[in-house]
């Protein structure tokens, strides 16, 4: 049975990735800062983890993984607070790069030791880091940075047979996008019509970790209903 990380997996697109690699047949170690609930699940560990804190999710892989090896990290935590350069404040910048940019980094440096040949590394960016996405100045910049992460880490990983890959989903039904109010607007805007379900963006987490994408690493899927071509 192969093991994964999962971050920000108590709710949207987290917890549908979590919820697909089990049904998949994968252990899951779940990791959120709020109280995650999914399953009961016989594979499946949540743990409230801080991913800016390298310690916390050092120790939750050490208590719940041990010395197993990981076959795929899954950073899907993020925070999208609005913001413009008259509403900035430096707190929000560092909560936002800290969360979105750092976790990132936290999460994959503290899997390290345990990934090796064939593991996968996926992270979730966002079309905002390719398209400007009004009154969303930091949280652009800080997805930007994930696809730029993305590239580095698949370039200074790639000796070991490490892949790493990023998926970036435009609108997605998920809690947060629900509670802007703006979703139903967005859809008229995708050529597709719609927006995407949670389901949709989590099925290319085990794809991008199969082999059928054995040959890919360093690349971002955009996965927008056809609103951000690139």
């Amino acid at each position: 049975m192969k093991t994964a990380i999962v971050t920000g997996a108590a709710s949207g697109m987290g917890r549908a990735t979590a919820e697909t690699l089990i049904t998949d047949g994968w252990s899951v170690l779940a990791l959120d800062l709020e109280s995650t609930v999914i399953g009961p699940h016989h594979e499946l560990t949540t743990v409230a983890v801080d991913v800016t804190r390298r310690d916390q999710v050092e120790s939750a892989i050490a208590e719940h993984i041990g010395d197993r090896r990981i076959d795929l990290v899954a950073n899907v935590a993020g925070i999208y607070p609005p913001s413009t350069i008259e509403t900035f404040t430096e707190d929000l910048y560092r909560r936002v790069f800290d969360v979105n940019v750092l976790g990132v980094l936290n999460v994959t440096a503290a899997a390290l030791p345990r990934l090796g040949e064939g593991s996968v590394v996926v992270n979730f960016a966002s079309v905002d880091a390719f398209t400007v996405s009004p009154g969303q100045l930091v949280y652009c910049a800080s997805k930007a940075a994930v696809v730029m992460l993305t590239k580095s880490l698949a370039l200074e990983l790639a000796p070991r047979r490490i892949r790493v890959n990023a998926i970036a989903p435009g609108w997605v039904d998920t809690p947060g996008n629900a509670a802007t109010g703006r979703m139903a607007e967005a859809a008229k805007s995708i050529p597709l019509g719609r927006v995407a379900q949670p389901e949709e963006i989590a099925r290319w987490v085990p794809l991008l970790a199969s082999s059928d994408a054995a040959f890919m690493t360093g690349e971002t899927v955009v996965l927008s209903g056809g609103d951000v071509m690139r």
